[in-house]
């Protein structure tokens, strides 16, 4: 099963990825934990380049190929291998992260977004995908509260997230079936508790 989690950073995406991750080892299923950009060598040394604060100049569709070559490379090397292995196969963002940030957030044309989607994932669409719902402030005061430094995506003015933020609700609103959107105000444990209880309404043996 092939599950993919999207968000804003710090609505808290990563960590009930991780959750998953761990509660699927523990319970003995076969597992892997990836994430976008990165999960491969090449797709690693892709992600410092989109990343890296200096390349300040960077165009969206430009952002959005480096993206979709890196997710390319993970899909073939990582993801369809473990998947024909009967993995549960976990990705930290997907090409969903594309349409909402390079599509609604930098205006890439929706049309090169999704063929540029279809051809990096060969067609792949994950079985089920859990956005983490949070608002701009709500991302602002956690980062304020941990003191994390802002890469060269998180740089990016207030009025491009609250875009994204506005593409990730309305993908969630077009694929009900495979989009779970959750409010990420919400506990951390009581969050994980609602993903469980959604996948396993998928999958009986989780």
């Amino acid at each position: 099963m092939f599950i993919t989690f999207e968000g804003i950073d710090l609505s808290g995406k990563s960590t009930q990825a991780k959750m998953l991750y761990s509660h699927l080892k523990k319970n003995n299923k076969k597992a892997i934990l990836v994430r976008e950009p990165g999960g491969t060598v090449i797709s690693e040394k892709i992600r410092d380049i989109l990343l890296d604060k200096s390349h300040s100049k960077m165009f969206s569709l430009t952002e959005f190929l480096l993206f979709s070559a890196a997710r390319q490379q993970l899909t073939e090397e990582v993801i369809k291998p473990h998947l024909k292995k009967g993995y549960f196969v976990i990705c930290d963002r997907y090409y969903d992260s594309s349409t909402a940030y390079q599509g609604y957030g930098g205006k890439v044309p929706m049309d090169t977004i999704l063929r540029g989607n279809k051809i990096a994932t060969n067609g792949l669409k994950p079985d089920l995908t859990f956005f983490i719902d949070i608002d701009m402030k709500e991302s602002a005061a956690r980062r304020k509260k941990a003191g994390k430094s802002k890469d060269r995506m998180e740089q990016k003015k207030i009025q491009y997230f609250n875009k994204v933020i506005k593409g990730y609700r309305e993908l969630a609103e077009k694929e009900k079936s495979r989009f779970k959107r959750i409010d990420g105000r919400k506990p951390i444990e009581d969050i994980q508790n609602e993903i469980l209880n959604i996948l396993r309404k998928r999958h009986e043996n989780v």
